[in-house]
C-alpha cells in the first residue's frame, strides 16, 4: 500500500485531454468528494464546498466562464473547489461528536471557538484561511481521483465574479480552483520535470 501510494505521487500528471465519452456516476462523485473532505482544516472547521458540473448543459455554463478550456467539458466532472470564510459558530455543530466521543473536553472545544473567533475577524487572515481550506481540499481531491485510477487537471483561468454570479456562490464564498477528473484521452504529457530537492529544501 505505501508502494502504491508513493507511485501516485509520482505519476500524477495534469491531465489537459478527457475521454468525453467517460461518464461518473453520483456515487463516484460522491466518493471523491468523501476522501477529499478527509484533509485538514484549521479548527476542524471544514470551511470548504464542492460544485460538481457533471450535466452536459452545465459544464458548458462553466466551460463559457472559464476561458473555453475543453477539458471543462470533456472532463466526466469538473469541480468547483469553494472556501469559504471561516465562522466561529459553526464549531458547536462540527466539534460535538468528537466531544461526545470523549476525545475532546467541552472547554477545550470553547477555546477553539473563541480561538476561531478572534483569529479571523481580520478579513485578511479569514480569506487567506478560506483559500488554504480549499486548497488542501482540492489536493486531497487530485490523489483521490489517482487512486481511483482516474485523472485531473487543476484550472485558475476562469473569471471568479462569473462563476460567483452563474453557481450562486453565497457571499462568504470564494471560488479557489476547478478540477477536470475523468479517464485520460490520449496526448497527455508525463510529469514535468521538478527542481532538485537541494533547491527546495533546507534541512536546519
Amino acid at each position: 500500500m505505501q508502494n502504491h501510494t508513493i507511485n501516485l505521487i509520482e505519476q500524477r500528471v495534469s491531465a489537459n485531454h478527457f475521454d468525453a465519452s467517460h461518464v461518473l456516476s453520483e456515487v463516484e462523485v460522491e466518493a471523491l468528494i468523501h476522501l477529499a473532505t478527509r484533509a485538514p482544516t484549521a479548527y476542524n472547521l471544514q470551511n470548504w464546498r464542492f460544485i460538481a458540473a457533471r450535466a452536459p448543459e452545465t459544464k458548458v455554463r462553466l466551460r463559457n466562464i472559464a476561458y473555453d478550456q475543453g477539458k471543462v467539458s470533456d472532463a466526466a466532472v469538473t469541480f468547483i473547489v469553494c472556501g469559504q470564510l471561516p465562522d466561529h459558530t459553526t464549531l458547536q455543530e462540527r466539534l460535538s461528536p468528537f466531544v461526545e466521543a470523549g476525545f475532546m473536553p467541552v472547554d477545550m472545544a470553547s477555546g477553539w471557538q473563541e480561538g476561531a473567533r478572534t483569529q479571523y475577524a481580520d478579513p485578511q487572515t479569514a480569506r487567506d484561511e478560506a483559500i488554504r481550506s480549499a486548497t488542501l481540499g482540492a489536493a486531497t481531491l487530485i490523489f483521490a481521483a489517482e487512486a481511483m485510477g482516474l485523472v485531473s487537471g487543476p484550472m485558475v483561468g476562469f473569471d471568479p465574479e462569473s462563476v460567483k454570479r452563474e453557481f450562486g456562490l453565497a457571499h462568504n464564498e470564494i471560488p479557489v480552483i476547478l478540477i477536470a477528473v475523468g479517464r485520460p484521452a490520449p496526448g497527455n504529457c508525463p510529469q514535468k520535470p521538478r527542481r532538485p530537492i537541494a533547491e527546495v529544501l533546507e534541512i536546519v
